[in-house]
C-alpha cells in the first residue's frame, strides 16, 4: 500500500479522471462503509440474537469478537496481497467473500454457525478495508487526495452513526437476519461500481517473500488471547468448572488446569515470537507485514497506544449497553438503537468541526480535549445508569461521549502518521487500522469479561433481598441470567405473576434488572479506565509531537 502508484493504471490505462474518478470514491467508500455499518449494526441486535438463537453470554461475546479478530489478523497480509496483484481484484474478493458471510450468518440457525459466518465476513473485511485506502491514496493527487479523503470521513462516520439505528429498525421490523440481508443488495450494487468507475492498481514492492509465518503468528496469538478473555468467565480462569469439546478434543472438568490460562500464555507467547519474528525479517530486507521500525517514531508509538484505548473503550461499550438497555430498561431494540444512535450523531457532528479546532489548538491537543470528553461521557453514564434511568438522559450522555469520540478520532490518523515518511505511509496507516481491530476484539473481550464478573457478583446481591426464593431457586436464576446475559430478564417481566415463580416473578425481575446495572457500571467503569490511560498515552503523544515539530523548524530553515 504504497505512495507512489504510477499514473497509469496496472493494465497501462491512463487512471480515471473527472466525473468517474469522484464517483469511484464513493464507490469505494461505499465498500468501506458496508464493513462499518456491519461492525454497529450487529451490537444492537444483539439481546434478539441470544434470545431466539440461545446463545450464551461467551457465544455472543465471540459473535462481536471473532470479526475483529481474524480482521486484525489478517488486515496487514490482505493489504499486501492487494497491493501485489492488484487492488480492486483484491476488493472485489473481500466483497464476495463478505456477502457470502453475510448471507450465512442470515441463515444462521445456531451460535456456532452465526460465529462461522461472522469469520467469513472478518476475512472479505480485511481485504476490504486496506484496498480501498489504497485505491483512494492510487488515484489522487495533492489538493485532490486531501478533498477525497474529507468525502471519505464524512460518508464513514455519517453510517457508524447510522448503524445502530438502523439495526433497531430492520430487527424490529423485519426481524434479525435482516441484519445481514441488507449487505446483499448494497453489495452487489458497489460490485457493479467497483467495475465500472475504480481502476486496478498495484505497488511496485521490491522486497521479496510473503510472509505467512508472521500472518500464522499474529492469527494463534490474537486468536488465543481472546479466547482466554472470552471463555475465563465460562471455562475457569485457573481451575476448569465445565469440560470443554473442540473439535472432539475433550478437555475434562477434573483437570488440574483449565484451557484458560494455558491459552493466554500461548498468545503472548506467539505474539512476541510475532515481534521478533518481523523484526528478524525487516532487517534482512523480506517483506513483512509488519514493520516495526515504524514503532521508533515516538508520535506513531503514542498515536498507536491512543487509538488501541479508544477502540477498547467504544467497542467495550457498544458491547455493553444493548444489552443493558433492551434487558435492564426494558426498552425495544428500535429504542435501543435511538439511544445508541445519539453515540453516532455526537462523533459526525464534532469530527465535521474538529479540523478547525486542530487548526487553533493542534491536532495532537484535540485528541486529548476529546479524550477528556470521552472519560467525562462515560463516568456519567456511570453515575446515572439505573434501570429507571431516562432514555433521553442516557441518550444525552451517550451524544456527549460521542462528541470526544469523533474529536479524537478525526485527528487521530493525521497525527499518528505525521512523522511517518510519505513512502511508509501505506505500512503505516494498515498498522493502525490493525491497532484499532485489535482494540475493537479486545475491548468485546475484556469489558464483557468485566461485565460477566459484575453479573456473578451482583445476581446474587439483588436477589437476596427476595424472600420468597430459596437458595437453590436462587442460584439457578443466577446461573440463567448471566448465560444468557440478561435476555431471561423481559420474559420474566412480561409474564408477571403467571411466571413459573408466581408472584415473586415481578420482583425476580425488577431485582435482576438492578443487578444488570450493577454489572454494567462496573463495565462502564472498566472502559472509562481504559480511556483514562489513553489520556495518559495523548499527553505523552502531544509532547512527541511538540518536540518533533521543534526539531523539524532549526531544519526548515
Amino acid at each position: 500500500m504504497s505512495d507512489d502508484a504510477p499514473t497509469l493504471d496496472a493494465r497501462g490505462r491512463p487512471m480515471p479522471t473527472g466525473r468517474r474518478r469522484w464517483v469511484g470514491l464513493w464507490v469505494l467508500a461505499s465498500a468501506l462503509s458496508m464493513i462499518v455499518l456491519d461492525g454497529t449494526i450487529v451490537g444492537v441486535a444483539l439481546p434478539t440474537l441470544i434470545t431466539e438463537l440461545d446463545l450464551d453470554f461467551s457465544d455472543a461475546q465471540w459473535v462481536n469478537g471473532i470479526y475483529s479478530v481474524v480482521f486484525a489478523a489478517l488486515l496487514l497480509t490482505a493489504g499486501r496481497l492487494g497491493d501485489r496483484l492488484g487492488r480492486r481484484r483484491a476488493m472485489v474478493f473481500g466483497i464476495a467473500l463478505f456477502l457470502i458471510g453475510s448471507l450465512l450468518a442470515a441463515l444462521s440457525t445456531s451460535g456456532s454457525t452465526l460465529i462461522i459466518a461472522r469469520l467469513v465476513q472478518g476475512v472479505g473485511g480485511a481485504f476490504i478495508l486496506p484496498t480501498t485506502l489504497s485505491s483512494v491514496n492510487a488515484t489522487f493527487r495533492g489538493r485532490d487526495r486531501a478533498v477525497a479523503f474529507g468525502v471519505w470521513g464524512a460518508v464513514i462516520s455519517g453510517v457508524a452513526a447510522l448503524g445502530p439505528l438502523l439495526g433497531g429498525w430492520l430487527t424490529d421490523s423485519f426481524g434479525w437476519q435482516w441484519i445481514f440481508l441488507v449487505n446483499l443488495p448494497f453489495g452487489a450494487i458497489i460490485l457493479v461500481g467497483t467495475y465500472l468507475t475504480v481502476a486496478e492498481t498495484r505497488a511496485t514492492i521490491t522486497a521479496p517473500g510473503l510472509d505467512i509465518d508472521g500472518l500464522l503468528l499474529s492469527a494463534i496469538g490474537f486468536g488465543a488471547l481472546v479466547f482466554g478473555l472470552i471463555e475465563g468467565g465460562s471455562l475457569g480462569w485457573w481451575a476448569p468448572e465445565r469440560e470443554f469439546e473442540f473439535f472432539g478434543l475433550v478437555w475434562p472438568a477434573d483437570a488440574a488446569l483449565s484451557p484458560v490460562p494455558i491459552m493466554l500464555a500461548v498468545g503472548v507467547v506467539a505474539l512476541v515470537l510475532f515481534v521478533l519474528w518481523e523484526r528478524h525479517r525487516a532487517h534482512n530486507g523480506r517483506s513483512a507485514i509488519l514493520d516495526v521500525r515504524l514503532f521508533a517514531v515516538p508520535t506513531f508509538t503514542w498515536g498507536n497506544l491512543v487509538a488501541f484505548c479508544v477502540a477498547v473503550g467504544e467497542f467495550g461499550i457498544l458491547f455493553v449497553l444493548p444489552l443493558f438497555i433492551v434487558n435492564a430498561m426494558g426498552l425495544s431494540t428500535l429504542s435501543a438503537g435511538l439511544v445508541l444512535a445519539a453515540m453516532g450523531l455526537g462523533a459526525f457532528v464534532s469530527g465535521a468541526q474538529a479540523r478547525h479546532l486542530a487548526a487553533r489548538f493542534g491536532a495532537p491537543t484535540v485528541v486529548l480535549i476529546g479524550l477528556g470528553i470521552e472519560f467525562v461521557g462515560v463516568v456519567i453514564a456511570v453515575l446515572v445508569v439505573s434501570p429507571d434511568v431516562s432514555s433521553w438522559l442516557l441518550a444525552g450522555v451517550l451524544a456527549l461521549y460521542g462528541l470526544g469520540l469523533g474529536l479524537a478520532s478525526a485527528q487521530l490518523t493525521g497525527t499518528v502518521l505525521a512523522d511517518i515518511p510519505p513512502d511508509q505511509s501505506g505500512q503505516g496507516s494498515a498498522t493502525q487500522s490493525t491497532v484499532r481491530q485489535v482494540g475493537s476484539a479486545l475491548g468485546t473481550a475484556v469489558i464483557g469479561a468485566i461485565l460477566a464478573a459484575g453479573l456473578a457478583h451482583a445476581l446474587p446481591a439483588q436477589l437476596d433481598d427476595v424472600d420468597e426464593l430459596d437458595a437453590a431457586q436462587s442460584a439457578q436464576i443466577v446461573e440463567v441470567t448471566e448465560q444468557t446475559a440478561g435476555s431471561s430478564i423481559p420474559a420474566l417481566r412480561e409474564a408477571g405473576d403467571e411466571s413459573p415463580l408466581g408472584p415473586a416473578g415481578p420482583e425476580v425481575a425488577d431485582a435482576l434488572a438492578e443487578g444488570m446495572a450493577d454489572a454494567a457500571r462496573w463495565a462502564l467503569g472498566g472502559a472509562s479506565a481504559f480511556l483514562l490511560l489513553g489520556g495518559v498515552f495523548a499527553v505523552r503523544l502531544r509532547a512527541a509531537s511538540r518536540r518533533s515539530a521543534g526539531a523539524a523548524a532549526p531544519a526548515s530553515e
